[in-house]
């Protein structure tokens, strides 16, 4: 077999092209803020949490997040050892170390038991990936963190619309970071959003993200040497127009996921992603893992 399935493109509607036309042609100057505030605030109530924060990516956010921490030299922060570069390297910036910790075999997400096991008296924080759009068991992670007075910094670009225990994935640590690259369930071409409950936090990453000026500030006025981590208002557009379809984006992945699922049932030896009975999973990306006993040849696949 030589045909292949490719990556799922974005789903892109009228509304997407008004609304990145509409912000091209008006949104500049003073009204520049108004795309990006827009998305932000429709972003933050589908999540159900308090701040959000518009980012030109992910990685950007995850950075904002250990720095706005106050993580840095001779600290350590667990991330799994399955998932892409992205959510390690940031711990680099800011002059930590990623200390790599195992994930469990059904979920293929952060395993507590593992985590419990990389804690010295170094780190400060962990970071769990949702993976695929599957979620870890945050109730185990939270347990932990709380004992050892960790943070914990969820990446969530792959899993918008997940949910563990009725909580939206964005929601489930104490700051976490999305991706709307054109890969992702929402995109706005290349972008992120930063997410959390913690007014000082949200303060702090405002200032941050900003070149060190403070939020408001008029008279270009820069407290410290910092970032310029800000999403430009085209994108802001696209992705408020994307917000508005998020359940319509969203159900769309689990019924694709539903059609491996059937075509799949009958062979032996291929497990998809699992969905534990306290979450909901959005298959970002559909995954087969292979029983390395059948040792199917790759023209077989």
């Amino acid at each position: 077999m030589s045909d292949r399935i490719p990556i799922a493109g974005p789903s892109i509607t009228q509304r997407e092209i008004d609304c990145a036309t509409d912000a091209a042609a008006n949104g500049w100057y003073e009204r520049a803020g108004e795309y990006p505030h827009r998305f932000e605030t429709a972003f933050a109530e589908y999540l159900g949490v308090k701040h959000a924060v518009s980012l030109p990516s992910c990685t950007s956010g995850l950075h904002l997040a250990l720095a706005a921490l106050g993580i840095g030299p001779g600290d350590e922060v667990i991330v799994p050892d399955l998932t892409w570069i992205a959510s390690a390297a940031p711990i680099s910036y800011v002059g930590a170390t990623p200390v790599f910790a195992d994930v469990d075999e059904r979920t293929w997400c952060l395993s507590a038991e593992s985590v419990r096991a990389c804690i010295t008296e170094n780190t400060k924080a962990i970071l769990p990936v949702d993976l695929y759009g599957g979620v870890p068991d945050y109730a185990a992670l939270r347990t932990i963190a709380d004992e050892h007075g960790l943070k914990i910094i969820e990446d969530a670009a792959e899993a918008i619309g997940s949910e563990f225990d009725g909580r939206k994935a964005g929601a489930l640590g104490d700051v976490a970071a999305f991706s709307f690259h054109g890969s992702k369930t929402f995109t706005t071409g290349e972008g992120g959003m930063l997410v959390t409950d913690d007014d000082e936090l949200h303060a702090r990453v405002m200032q941050l993200r900003d070149h060190g000026r403070e939020p408001g500030d008029i008279h270009f006025k820069n407290t410290e040497v910092a970032f310029k981590y800000k999403m430009p208002p085209v994108a802001a557009a696209i992705g408020l127009a994307q917000v508005e379809r998020a359940e319509e984006l969203v159900s769309r992945k689990r019924e694709i996921f539903e059609w491996y699922r059937e075509a799949l049932a009958g062979v032996e030896g291929i497990t998809l992603n699992h969905e534990p009975a306290n979450t909901k999973n959005t298959f970002w990306m559909v995954t087969a893992m292979l029983d390395p006993i059948l040792e199917w040849p790759k023209e077989k696949l």
